[in-house]
Formats: C-alpha cells, sequence, structure tokens
C-alpha cells in the first residue's frame, strides 16, 4: 500500500509539474494580454492542485490532508473570480481592444435591426 502512495503521489506530482511548464510556455508565447492571463490561471488553478493532491497522496490520512484539501478548494474558488475581475478591468480599460478580438453586445436586442 505504501509503493501505491508513493506512486500516486509521484504522478500526480509530475503531471503538475508539466502543467506549470505549459503554463510557462503560455505566459510567454501567448501575444495577448488576456490569452497569457487565461494560460496563467488555468495553470496556477490546476498545477497547483494536482501538486497539492500529489502531496496529499504522499502525506497519507491525517489532518494535514485535511489542510491541503481546504486549500486545493480556495483555489478553485479565488483563481478563476480574482482572473474574470481582471479580465474584465482589461475589457473595460483597453482602448485597442478591437484589434485583439471581436466585441459583442449582449444588451442589444438582437431583432432590433430587422425592425429599422
Amino acid at each position: 500500500m505504501e509503493g501505491f502512495r508513493c506512486l500516486m503521489g509521484g504522478l500526480f506530482l509530475l503531471a503538475g509539474v508539466v502543467i506549470f511548464l505549459i503554463e510557462v510556455y503560455g505566459v510567454f508565447r501567448l501575444k495577448y494580454v488576456l490569452n497569457r492571463m487565461h494560460a496563467a490561471a488555468l495553470g496556477d488553478t490546476l498545477g497547483l492542485s494536482l501538486c497539492m493532491i500529489g502531496l496529499m497522496f504522499l502525506s497519507g490520512l491525517n489532518f494535514s490532508t485535511v489542510k491541503m484539501f481546504l486549500v486545493i478548494l480556495f483555489l478553485w474558488f479565488a483563481s478563476p473570480t480574482a482572473s474574470h475581475m481582471l479580465a474584465r478591468l482589461e475589457t473595460t480599460t483597453n482602448e485597442n481592444l478591437e484589434e485583439h478580438c471581436e466585441q459583442i453586445d449582449l444588451r442589444e436586442d438582437p431583432g432590433e435591426e430587422d425592425v429599422k
């Protein structure tokens, strides 16, 4: 049983490191700030979660495992929320947003053009 725990912990840690490497590649190679931020946010959330799960396997069932689970739970709520708020700030303050993406105004009535 100890060998299985070490194997699973090592695999999860390795998967987390691979996700971090993909995240770093995306942050440095993508051109637009929202794309870089998306790569960083997904990499942090998934990479840290996989690494923490690996540490949970290696630690065994104790109080530290519960604390690591709570850290994972916090990260799964906080990281996407923070990156969403940063993305909203970028889209509202960027004057050259049309160069990078197409904006769609969802507040308009789609049938409004047909009436005119």
